[in-house]
């Protein structure tokens, strides 16, 4: 027995001891750890569930909302537009009541002289020419034009 006594207060024994208790100790707060880490995942994979269901949820709302904000801001924008053209038309309709406007606009586009004025046409010769197109077409009858662009139209 004295043998037995020896060892269990030698020092190798209780550094054994010592390391057993430790890692008994150890493995105790692995296994805490391990039970609270798992409640922990629970509650994230539980929360991550809800904030995912309420992202799919609001998903379609939010890109109809988006939607139709650009769409009013579009309206809006053609509002503006035809308000700006209605004024527009407006001073041109008061314009139009004015008869010396009406008299500056047939000068300048019917080309009208006053009573007493004498009007000039100036020809451009290079314009001349663009407007007569083929010299030959002139002389000859109109169904032989005709058919002449229809062949013509068949080439490359």
């Amino acid at each position: 027995m004295a043998g037995k006594d020896r060892d269990r207060f030698s020092t190798a024994t209780r550094l054994r001891l010592l390391g057993e208790q430790t890692a008994a100790r150890v493995y105790r707060s692995q296994n805490r750890r391990q039970a609270r880490r798992s409640r922990l995942t629970g509650r994230a994979a539980f929360l991550a569930l809800i904030v995912c269901s309420l992202v799919v949820a609001l998903a379609y709302p939010m890109r109809q909302y988006i939607s139709q904000r650009d769409q009013i801001a579009e309206q809006e924008r053609l509002s503006q537009e035809a308000r700006q053209r209605t004024e527009e038309l407006r001073d041109e309709k008061a314009r139009l009541k004015d008869d010396a406007y009406i008299r500056r606009l047939a000068r300048q586009h019917l080309h009208y002289v006053l009573p007493g004025e004498t009007g000039y046409t100036v020809v451009d010769p290079d314009a001349a020419e663009e407007r007569r197109g083929d010299p030959g077409a002139a002389g000859r009858p109109w169904h032989s034009n005709l058919w002449d662009g229809v062949d013509s139209a068949d080439r490359e």
